[in-house]
């Protein structure tokens, strides 16, 4: 991907969990890495971390540590502005409130997003 002034820029993945329940962390970096290069930084940084980590998960930890040591920008909910929530039905897409405040995790930790897949028979699911 590239920006306006033509920098080019590369995300990244991370992924944590099993078949059922998992997370997924996006990375943001200038530098393009292959598969075994960002493999080995990924495996160094949760090497470092995996004893002593105090985030919610493994993924989260090692996605901190490699923006601390390796310049990755951790694309999370403290760089989003806007949220649109969209649904099949006319005039329920609006914009969704988002807490500007300040970076870092919210004030209130009582919740986690969760991703559910939902069949298509299922999508307009409470609009009886």
């Amino acid at each position: 991907m590239s920006l306006r002034d033509g920098e080019q820029v590369w995300f990244y993945e991370l992924h944590e969990g099993d078949d059922e329940l998992y997370s997924d962390v996006l990375l943001y970096h200038d530098t393009e890495y292959d598969e075994q290069e960002l493999l080995e930084l990924v495996l160094e940084a949760r090497a470092a971390i995996l004893d002593s980590y105090t985030e919610d998960t493994l993924g989260e930890a090692i996605a901190n540590e490699l923006a601390r040591k390796h310049g990755f920008l951790v694309v999370d909910d403290t760089q989003l502005r806007v949220a649109i929530s969209v649904s099949a039905q006319e005039g329920e897409t609006v914009v969704a409130n988002v807490d500007l405040g300040p970076v870092g995790r919210d004030d209130d930790d009582d919740h986690r997003s969760i991703l559910i897949d939902i069949e298509p028979e299922e999508r307009l699911w409470g609009t009886d």
